[in-house]
């Protein structure tokens, strides 16, 4: 007796289906980590939309994990193979392995400096929130963007100048001013040239156990890389590049508008003193996946534009990010150790 089979040809059908899905899912999530990693890989000056995207590399690890998956699920070797190094870009951007360490010389004596930034956005962050930060945090030095007369009246009235005496300031009503509190002697150098933003300059004796130390600070605020302004954003960066390159303690701090992903950034940190690596302490504490911006308004995926930079010879500690009531950037504090003029 011969047997023939009742089912239809169609009925394996859905399951070839499924098993094809996989690979083209994986295609799908792999070709934005591949597009933008060549963007990441090459250091050229990228339309503005590129330079924006690029702030984002750091999220790439999700879609790229997913990829990883979808590989795997769908018994692709060479898909498995493709996603894999994809990934591995990813991580390898997002725990450099070049990136610069602070390293004074051997038997240097050092002061230690607490220094904390905050965007204020206009002046509206909440001035009490500031100054209980100072207040816990031991904060020597709080440089501000984007302050305004009000904020440093309700500062004023919170406390501020009985934790920070010293103060250079320049507060104004369209996100251009500036302020610099210090509980250490400062002293105005200048300001950046050719900025829109003001980007003013001053020098700090840090009074240690022995000889003091001298450190040079920039309060750095880059104009945003938007519409047809990314070429001044370019400019500013390249003038903190110079500026880093100059000999001595120095620290710029402050809202650069630039990740460790932007070209432009790293290559300030590569133009530090006799061809040493300038240091971001918030690379430097393998902390590049904790954001400085957005806390607030815009619905994006969080990235770290804020950052304390300083020369080599600078080490740093407790590198920590502190929302701001009132604010859509972080705080970034850490403490410095400065070495000694002796």
């Amino acid at each position: 007796m011969t047997l023939r089979s009742t089912a239809s040809p169609a009925a394996g059908l859905p399951a070839r289906r499924r098993s094809a899905a996989w690979p083209v899912l994986c295609v799908l999530a792999t070709v934005p980590v591949a597009g933008l990693s060549v963007f990441r890989a090459i250091p050229a000056q990228w339309p503005t939309v590129v330079v924006q995207l690029l702030s984002f590399t750091p999220w790439l690890l999700i879609p790229a994990g997913a990829a990883i998956l979808l590989a795997v699920v769908g018994r692709r070797r060479w898909l498995v193979w493709l996603t894999a190094v994809a990934a591995a870009a990813q991580l390898f951007w997002l725990f450099p392995l070049d990136y610069g360490r602070g390293a004074p010389e051997a038997g240097a004596v050092t002061v230690p400096l607490t220094a904390m930034n905050i965007n204020s956005e206009f002046g509206q962050a909440d001035a009490a929130e500031i100054v209980r930060l100072v207040r816990e945090k031991g904060v020597g030095l709080l440089t501000v963007q984007e302050h305004s007369q009000v904020l440093e009246d309700r500062l004023a009235a919170a406390g501020l100048p009985e934790l920070l005496p010293n103060r250079l300031s320049d507060p104004t009503d369209d996100g251009a001013g500036s302020a610099i509190y210090s509980a250490h002697r400062l002293e105005a150098v200048g300001t950046l040239p050719d900025t829109p933003f003001q980007m003013p300059i001053v020098r700090l004796t840090l009074d240690g156990a022995g000889t003091p130390a001298v450190l040079e600070v920039a309060n750095v605020h880059a104009l945003p890389p938007v519409d047809v302004r990314v070429e001044q954003w370019r400019s500013d960066l390249a003038a903190l590049a110079r500026l880093a390159a100059r000999p001595g303690n120095r620290l710029l701090i402050g809202d650069f508008n630039a990740t460790y992903d932007h070209a432009e950034f790293r290559a300030l940190l590569d133009d530090g003193p006799d061809g040493r690596k300038m240091v971001d302490a918030g690379t430097a504490a393998g902390m590049r996946l904790v954001p400085t911006w957005p806390m607030e308004g815009h619905r994006l995926p969080g990235i770290a534009i804020d950052h304390l930079v300083t020369s080599p010879g600078i080490t740093s500690a407790g590198y920590s990010v502190h929302r701001i009531p009132g604010t859509d950037h972080a705080a970034v504090v850490a403490t410095l150790a400065v070495p000694s003029a002796g």
